[in-house]
């Protein structure tokens, strides 16, 4: 509990900006696309059987649950799977020292690093919301020859359930990598 009443009083502080959190990777401005490197971190993470927009804050708060009763900060921002309903949290560098194990309800992960397409959001967190600027995103690699997408869009979300839908911030990001260029094929004459 005493963690729950740390992070109200942050939001309060911060109207609404989390920033004495530790980030795992800086934020993307509102309204802006931008290519991303997101560093290798341990994820806990959790889900449900149903859509993440479902799930209403369900799994928000079995996470929440976990670092609580273990003794984790809070880092930001949290993400989230939308087909089926995942969500992560990010152990800080120095909660990394601690034994933190799998439960029954959340999966510790080692994520690797990856290379993600992002475009900031600014609003309550929204089905609605998500699938407009997945769609940009999806569109601005179909324009960027350069990149291909690795996998599926997901939510990026930089505050609690507490905060008012006006102040959030968010993100989608989709995984990419650069397209490997073909091979020229080299035609070679009879020399005379």
């Amino acid at each position: 509990m005493k963690q729950f009443w740390k992070v109200v009083i942050g939001l309060i502080i911060t109207s609404g900006e989390l920033i004495a959190y530790e980030s795992i990777h800086e934020k993307t401005s509102v309204g802006t696309i931008k290519i991303l490197k997101i560093p290798e971190r341990l994820a806990l993470e959790t889900q449900s059987d149903t859509a993440y927009f479902e799930a209403d804050n369900g799994l928000f708060r079995k996470l929440f649950r976990y670092i609580s009763d273990n003794g984790i900060s809070m880092t930001t921002p949290v993400e989230a799977e939308i087909k089926p309903g995942k969500m992560r949290f990010f152990v800080g560098e120095k909660d990394k020292v601690k034994p933190i194990r799998s439960s029954s309800v959340v999966e510790v992960k080692k994520l690797s690093p990856m290379l993600v397409v992002a475009i900031g959001i600014r609003g309550s967190y929204s089905e609605d919301r998500f699938r407009k600027n997945e769609k940009e995103l999806m569109s601005w690699i179909k324009k960027n020859e350069k990149y291909e997408a690795t996998g599926n869009a997901y939510a990026v979300y930089w505050h609690g359930p507490f905060v008012p839908g006006f102040l959030k911030r968010s993100e989608v990001h989709v995984p990419i990598k650069q397209k490997s260029r073909k091979a020229k094929t080299l035609k070679f004459g009879k020399s005379k």
